[in-house]
């Protein structure tokens, strides 16, 4: 049997986490973006060589949070970072609000919804807009700046590494929720999630690896998590493999 889990599950399991006082939010937003760069390093050891050059897209939740983790952590490295954020930075979740400011005094944050610009090639897109918060279809602006985004990747190749998932799909069923965007890589925590194995999941979100951020297993209460059996995961990665896509699980 093979644990995936709802985005309501995840939460709950990271909630029951913090409440024990066995974690922090601010600690799991770290671990976190060090995962996703921890990921990024290991499918493209030729990326942590040298400085390159990232643009990370951070949205209101605390999915952007984690990208400015990994926008801190990428810029200590010695890379060049540019970061957008969609939203208002004052309405950020806490722990998202705290790695906003610690990226503040090492770098700007543009307005995605405005000042988005194509300059130099980046090297690495990073895909932290939404993750597995995603309510509401994207449309209107963000949805234009979504396949803008899209559009540009494809047309110059750029590696994209997406947290938690593209955005603009849904963690539990893996549809589309208006405009969404494709990754070359999708690094999710502590356990896969439905909507990586489902409907567009399995499409758009390249090859799938799963970092610990810590969680004890132990965490999951009865009910917490779905199981699904051996087969229907293999039918879904046989799925995958016929579009070149992998799972990994470190």
């Amino acid at each position: 049997m093979t644990e995936l889990l709802t985005a309501a599950q995840m939460r709950a399991i990271e909630e029951a986490a913090i409440a024990s006082g066995e974690v922090t939010g601010l600690e799991l937003m770290e671990r976190a973006g060090r995962g996703v760069v921890e990921a990024v390093f290991e499918e493209w050891p030729e990326l942590a060589k040298a400085p390159h050059r990232a643009v990370v897209l951070c949205g209101p939740g605390n999915n952007g949070g984690d990208g400015f983790v990994v926008a801190r952590l990428l810029k200590d490295w010695g890379w060049e970072v540019e970061v957008y954020l969609y939203g208002d930075p004052a309405k950020l979740p806490p722990a998202a609000r705290v790695n906003y400011e610690r990226w503040s005094e090492m770098g700007a944050v543009a307005d995605m919804s405005r000042d988005l610009a194509h300059g130099a090639t980046p090297d690495l897109f990073v895909d932290a807009v939404f993750g597995t918060g995603l309510s509401r279809p994207v449309e209107g602006k963000l949805a234009q700046v979504l396949a803008a985004f899209d559009g540009f990747r494809a047309v110059r190749h750029i590696r994209t590494v997406a947290v938690d998932m593209p955005s603009g799909l849904c963690a539990d069923s893996g549809r589309a929720m208006g405009t969404f965007a494709t990754a070359d890589l999708t690094v999710s925590f502590h356990d896969a999630k439905l909507g990586h194995y489902l409907s567009r999941g399995a499409q758009q979100l390249g090859k799938l690896v799963v970092k610990s951020i810590g969680l004890s297993r132990a965490a999951a209460t009865e009910g917490a998590v779905r199981l699904v059996g051996q087969g229907a995961v293999a039918d879904c990665a046989r799925r995958r493999r016929r579009t070149n896509m992998d799972t990994v699980t470190p």
